[in-house]
């Protein structure tokens, strides 16, 4: 089971900090292209959730990895899981129906990761 979870944890840490970088590393303008959500966001709005998901992808691997707190790593899953609950609601209120399947995969990844390392 610790190999499952880690795995789970290098996939789910890796998907969130690419897109933590994304987030935080590119205008706001360039990133409508692809996530159509953005426009209904502020820009800092926009960089907040990619600061979130950046700390919350490194708070999946590292904790554990160096045994330092390593409590901090099911708190940082259940924190990812509720920024895709909150996402899937946003999608779900803007009509966006073809996206949630993403957010509820990332979701119960994350759900996993918690009652595993918890």
């Amino acid at each position: 089971m610790n190999i499952v979870l880690w795995v789970l944890q290098i996939v789910l840490g890796a998907a969130f900090l690419m897109a933590g970088v994304m987030k935080t590393t590119q205008p706001k303008e360039k990133l409508a292209g692809n996530m159509t959500w953005v426009n209904r966001r502020s820009a800092g709005t926009v960089k907040f959730i990619g600061a979130m998901e950046l700390l919350g992808g490194l708070g999946l691997i590292l904790p554990w990895a160096t045994d330092i707190a390593p409590i901090l790593t099911p708190l940082a899953a259940v924190g990812l899981a509720v920024i895709m609950v909150l996402a899937i609601a946003d999608h779900v209120r803007a009509k966006e129906y073809n996206v949630i399947l993403i957010n509820v995969i990332l979701g119960a990844i994350a759900v996993i990761i918690a009652v595993g390392r918890f």
